[in-house]
């Protein structure tokens, strides 16, 4: 009877063992997000301060761009009285390379910059993402009439061609802003790809189907890490200025899944609207640690009863 007691205690002590590893596991990786968290918090607050920067240094060229409106109104007016056309075309052609000199100083803050060529100027458009900094692409503008892209990097499907007919011989900067726009929605969603395959691979079953603008996303995920996938997330960017989703879609692909399951597909849904990638997959992981840990301390608490037995 004594070898017995001695083998049962033995069993339940290594029981407790494992029980006390998962939960240090538990806490390390808790910490790993609350530690990521934290990380995204301070990028978060530093891209709201560039914003900051951004609408302020807007404000002022507007400011400056109103006060030249006097000086645009006398020049017109010069012109038309000497009637010298290629003295206007020339004058007109100074002002905006002095309007570019302008905006080169004042977008240097926003992602934007630039610099003077013989033929008109370079503009550099710098991506980011929550404080990370992704692609950089540039436009080379031709300063004549009508203004003209020389060169540029963008891909071919932002739609470059028609930003430039909508806007580029109205309003340099509203051309400048839009492409901007759509060339960092369009970094911010691969990035996102990039990140979930990069730190959550294991949840996922093999490759992301999606396009190249990365606006059309479908995927197969699971909770854990390990079984089966049974959840199918199709995900739509609607917008193509913006860098989370228009529509999506989350379904259980077993016919017969508890209820349970289904209100879990349906958190996870509204988690898609509203946060990036990698952001839903740390939320979804926490949840379910969280859901586990309550059930390992009440399997440690039950083990304890047989080692006090054992032990008498």
């Amino acid at each position: 009877m004594g070898e017995i007691a001695i083998s049962f205690s033995n069993g339940t002590l290594s029981h407790l063992e494992k029980l006390e590893a998962s939960a240090r596991n538990v806490t390390l990786k808790q910490e790993k997000i609350k530690e990521y968290e934290e990380k995204i918090l301070k990028m978060k607050m530093r891209i709201q301060e560039l914003r900051n920067q951004r609408d302020e240094l807007k404000t002022k060229l507007n400011v400056c761009q109103s006060q030249s409106t006097p000086h645009k109104d006398a020049m017109k007016n010069s012109l038309q009285v000497s009637k010298a056309t290629t003295t206007s075309q020339q004058d007109i052609l100074g002002w905006k390379i002095e309007n570019a000199k302008g905006l080169l100083e004042l977008f240097h803050l926003t992602g934007l910059s630039g610099k003077l060529t013989e033929q008109g100027v370079s503009f550099c458009i710098s991506t980011a993402f929550e404080g990370t900094y992704l692609d950089s692409y540039y436009v080379d503008i031709l300063i004549q009439q009508p203004l003209r892209i020389q060169h540029h990097s963008i891909p071919v499907f932002i739609p470059l061609e028609q930003i430039a007919n909508e806007h580029l011989q109205k309003d340099i900067k509203c051309f400048l802003s839009v492409l901007s726009d759509h060339l960092n929605a369009y970094a911010r969603r691969k990035f996102q790809v990039d990140q979930l395959q990069e730190h959550f691979a294991v949840f996922l079953e093999g490759c992301m189907k999606g396009n190249s603008l990365y606006n059309q996303l479908e995927f197969n995920y699971r909770v854990t890490e390990d079984g089966s996938f049974p959840f199918t997330a199709k995900i739509i960017y609607g917008n193509p200025m913006n860098a989370l989703p228009t529509k999506v879609t989350v379904v259980c692909k077993a016919k017969d899944a508890p209820v349970s399951v289904d209100e879990m597909a349906a958190a996870h849904l509204a988690l898609f609207y509203e946060k990036p990638l990698q952001d839903v997959f740390i939320s979804i992981t926490a949840s379910v640690e969280n859901l586990n840990q309550p059930i390992a301390a009440t399997s440690s608490s039950y083990s304890s009863v047989p080692s006090e037995v054992a032990a008498l």
